[in-house]
């Protein structure tokens, strides 16, 4: 089964993604409490009283709910600041209704640059570091159309004034994205695992 795999800087990111009970714990809930802040003041709202105990219980589901995903969706914080900037990389079976939903992006999404990864090739990268409306996070989004998955890699940021500083390093996490297979080998329990080229 294909899964993703990348190389994160220990320095900079901590990653969310099997990170089990107390491991991790404080980043998942500042990712989540980030991620909650910025859906409702999407939405026209500010923070609710019981976010904070959201935030709690989401940050314990979560980890197993990544495990199910098995290596389809990775997710670091920024280690300095988790609440600054979430990091999402999904690995998404390329189905006609996934191309559909592509084909219909808002305009906005059309304003792509090239962007290439030595494992992917060329992909595409967006940044919206001022995004139209103003109660959207900055963003920035790369996606690699491999033939038969799609990958993206999705930075939200909560400062409109700090993206562009953290840019480049989200830069370095999108060039290291590959995609990996595992084959079982015939009549043996043994696993081989294919590196992608590099």
């Amino acid at each position: 089964m294909p899964r993703l795999q990348a190389d994160a800087s220990a320095d900079r990111w901590v990653p969310v993604t099997g990170s089990l009970g107390l491991r991790g714990r404080r980043h998942r809930k500042a990712a989540i409490r980030m991620l909650l802040g910025q859906a409702n003041r999407a939405m026209g709202a500010e923070e609710r009283p019981g976010s904070r105990g959201i935030a709690w219980m989401m940050s314990q589901a979560a980890p197993l709910l990544m495990r199910r995903a098995d290596g389809r969706l990775l997710i670091w914080v920024w280690k300095a600041d988790p609440e600054l900037v979430v990091l999402m990389a999904q690995l998404q079976e390329l189905t006609p209704q996934l191309r559909a939903a592509r084909a219909m992006m808002p305009i906005e999404y059309d304003d792509t640059e090239s962007f290439r990864n030595p494992h992917l090739g060329i992909g595409e990268r967006l940044v919206m570091a001022l995004p139209p409306e103003p109660r959207t996070p900055p963003f920035a989004t790369y996606t690699w159309d491999t033939g038969t998955h799609l990958v993206t890699l999705t930075a939200v940021c909560s400062d409109r004034e700090r993206v562009g500083t953290v840019i480049p390093y989200v830069d370095e996490v999108a060039r290291s994205i590959r995609v990996i297979d595992d084959l079982t080998i015939d009549g043996s329990p043994e696993v081989l695992r294919i590196e992608p080229r590099g």
